[in-house]
């Protein structure tokens, strides 16, 4: 069968087909049952016949369907005579939804055709080695706890997480260093000074004074960028120029460059490292409380755009 060989990527597609499947049957025990009915009004044609009268917008919600959809099959259910509507007395602004003699009819008529369906249904799911009600149930749950594409781009993110790779900085990256820092600084604020110094002379300014920097690559293209700065603040190092490509970003970049990052100060035994920020740049702060920094304050800094500092705790 194809979609045995296709697998469950075709889950729509063949959820679709059995729907269509169970539809057309659904037409042809309507006829059966000489119940003047078409299978897409059922839930609300139900609902109907257990309260007097509704709203769209009430039944829209017992249904779980939009609003418009409702209220297209309403407009059907109404020139077929089954239906009638009329202003809420007590908001104008509303109709109000209720079967009419001929739909209060078919109501009772179709209370054998109810038996005789769930009668069939329930030993054709009796037969089942998967009972397919209660996994519609449980899928239906997972879905609105998740939706399919929320979980489609998890799998996305682990899936392109493993083509990026960590490497130390070399003379090769140097452009690249500067390219991507000066693209997120000068996206929300200016070209320092300290800037300029870090980075036009990564070799002398960081990793000369005993500073690494760290790269990732995503298909072999340096993407990402993050440097430990030694430091004379009490600190052992400083994470700073972390900085992520635009067009790769959401993949977890910064998180695996920051990992790194504090692996490589740990590997030297260093006990706290230290960080300068904006809280402006809200998922860089979320980033680095979610490596395990921590806001304080009093530290001098040769930025302007410095309005939060943080520390991290190694020992």
């Amino acid at each position: 069968m194809f979609y045995t060989k296709i697998g469950k990527m075709a889950l729509g597609s063949r959820l679709r087909m059995l729907s269509e499947k169970v539809t057309e049957s659904a037409k042809e025990i309507y006829t059966l049952y000489d119940v003047a009915l078409k299978p897409k009004w059922f839930p609300v044609f139900y609902v109907l016949s257990q309260d007097k009268e509704k709203s769209i917008t009430e039944i829209a919600e017992e249904i779980g369907h939009s609003h418009p959809s409702v209220s297209k099959i309403v407009n059907e259910m109404f020139k077929a005579g089954i239906v009638i509507e009329k202003k809420d007395k007590k908001d104008g602004r509303r109709n109000i939804i209720s079967l009419n003699k001929k739909g209060k009819q078919i109501a009772t008529k179709i209370k054998d055709q109810y038996t005789d369906v769930n009668s069939a249904i329930e030993l054709t799911l009796n037969q089942t080695q998967h009972n397919i009600w209660k996994a519609m149930e449980e899928l239906e749950y997972l879905l609105s706890q998740k939706s399919l594409v929320e979980r489609v781009l998890i799998e996305r993110k682990k899936r392109e997480k493993t083509k990026v790779k960590i490497i130390p900085y070399s003379s090769k990256h140097q452009n690249q260093f500067k390219r991507l820092n000066e693209e997120w600084i000068t996206k929300y604020f200016k070209i320092e000074e300290a800037d300029t110094v870090a980075l036009t002379n990564p070799k002398g300014y960081i990793l000369d004074k005993g500073g690494h920097i760290l790269v990732a690559t995503y298909n072999n293209k340096t993407v990402g960028v993050c440097a430990l700065l030694k430091t004379n603040n009490g600190c052992d190092f400083e994470l700073a120029k972390m900085a992520v490509s635009s067009q790769i970003q959401g993949i977890g970049i910064g998180w695996l460059l920051g990992k790194a990052i504090i692996n490589k100060a740990k590997s030297l035994n260093a006990k706290k490292i230290y960080l300068e920020s904006n809280t402006i740049l809200a998922p860089a702060i979320k980033l680095y409380q979610k490596l395990g920094f921590e806001k304080v304050s009093g530290y001098p800094t040769p930025y302007e755009r410095c309005n939060i500092q943080m520390v991290l705790e190694l020992t």
